[in-house]
């Protein structure tokens, strides 16, 4: 079975740091695609090793993803 999960990918300084918002499960890389695949890889072995509780008590069903304007100085 497949799932649909959002990943979240931004650099910090060398690297770029995945997180998947629904699972609170992160990972990272040297490129975007290794950190996107990376975090595709701990998502699999999570989903792999938690019980179903686990995930269910994990899962965030509605993670929005939006750009708000904010007033700054």
């Amino acid at each position: 079975m497949n799932r649909q999960l959002t990943a979240i990918i931004e650099r910090e300084g060398n690297e770029y740091v995945s997180l998947c918002p629904e699972m609170d499960v992160a990972s990272q890389g040297d490129t975007i695609d290794e950190a996107r695949r990376n975090l595709c890889e701990a998502l699999e072995l999570f989903f792999e090793m938690a019980s179903h509780e686990e995930v269910k008590e994990r899962l965030h069903n509605e993670v929005y993803v939006t750009n708000v304007e904010v007033a700054v100085g």
